[in-house]
């Protein structure tokens, strides 16, 4: 009777670890790299899953482009090193996929491509709250789009729409729908 209820209780405890150690935005893991590779598509879920298929694999860290002439990077890690909270990246352990957040009005990685009356270049922002705020402030804008820095142009890009459009899911944007 003693050995299950320990068991359980081993069992119970990685469980909760392994919930704090999901992937996460935000996040970067410095050191324990053993291979780097260019992510063409921009997407973290590409580093989450070559981590998942090489069997030396124990962590990673998906970086988004800097530059417009840069491409997204991914580095695999042979050991499990503490986050660091950056807004460069995408970090996790083998196993926990990408958690995008999904809290309030953000749409993280979700683009609404058209309905764009106003562009301008903003600060680079893991949640885009420059370009949120700017919606918020101008009536006749009804949602946004948040465009990281190096997917259309080395700066980060703000789109405000006057009209709603489908949310298409790409990681290199964060949207949001204000009226």
């Amino acid at each position: 009777m003693f050995l299950p209820l320990r068991f359980f209780c081993v069992l119970l405890a990685g469980l909760v670890l392994a919930g704090s150690a999901l992937a996460q935005s935000g996040f970067d893991r410095r050191g324990g790299d053993y291979l780097r590779f260019e992510v063409r598509s921009g997407d973290p879920q590409v580093c989450a899953q070559r981590c998942e298929a090489d069997g030396r694999c124990q962590a990673w860290t998906f970086a988004y482009p800097r530059s417009e002439n840069a491409a997204a990077q991914c580095w695999l890690k042979n050991k499990v090193v503490p986050r660091a909270e950056d807004k460069c990246c995408v970090s996790g352990v083998r196993g926990a996929g990408v958690i995008e957040p999904r809290k309030g009005p953000l749409e993280t990685s979700i683009d609404r491509l058209g309905g764009d009356y106003k562009s301008f270049e903003t600060d680079s922002d893991s949640t885009g709250a420059a370009c949120h705020a700017a919606c918020e402030a101008d009536n006749k804008c009804r949602a946004w789009t948040y465009v990281r820095p190096g997917y259309i142009g080395a700066p980060a890009r703000c789109f405000l729409k006057e009209r709603l459009t489908r949310p298409r899911a790409k990681p290199c944007c964060v949207s949001g729908v204000v009226r």
